[in-house]
């Protein structure tokens, strides 16, 4: 690839190759992108879907906060990283994460809401879990549906969570 392709058309072609699952392709752009760029909100946006698409959790938890740290109003990096924190069982760390986020999120990102009501459920604090669906739920008609069969939010299944 010649060098006149800019690092962040690189960034925005790895994203590309990512929805197409076409992971090597898009390791390939990223790793080709010029050191300077490497932590521009850009590259890190890719790498962070790149590794979540593969499951790479350790890796998530490596760039994710770079993201966050990056762009901290972009909700991508916060999400991500409560994710891969959920996903390698550190439940109380990905809540923490997120309402760290909340200041800058909570009133326009229905996911942040969902994915507190799932860690709150796991965490054991049902009414602070329920709570947090509601929100969601109200900023995200489908999150309803979601939550009806979501495995972190058990607890609150079986009649609990239909008044979200």
């Amino acid at each position: 690839m010649p060098d006149s392709i800019s690092s962040k058309r690189r960034a925005e072609y790895a994203l590309g190759y990512v929805v197409l699952g076409l992971f090597c392709e898009a390791t390939e752009e990223l790793e080709s992108i010029a050191p300077a760029d490497r932590a521009t909100p850009e590259t890190l946006t890719a790498w962070v879907e790149l590794h979540m698409a593969t499951k790479q959790w350790d890796r998530v938890l490596e760039v994710a906060p770079k993201l966050a740290a990056a762009a901290p109003t972009n909700d991508r990096g916060w999400i991500a990283w409560a994710f891969a924190l959920r996903e390698v069982a550190r439940i109380a760390d990905a809540r923490e994460v997120l309402l760290r986020a909340e200041t800058l999120h909570g009133n326009s990102c229905a996911l942040l809401h969902y994915n507190l009501a799932c860690y709150e459920c796991l965490l054991g604090r049902l009414s602070e879990a329920r709570r947090r669906l509601e929100v969601a739920c109200r900023m995200e008609k489908s999150f309803r549906e979601d939550a009806s069969s979501d495995p972190d939010l058990q607890a609150l299944q079986g009649g609990s969570s239909s008044s979200a």
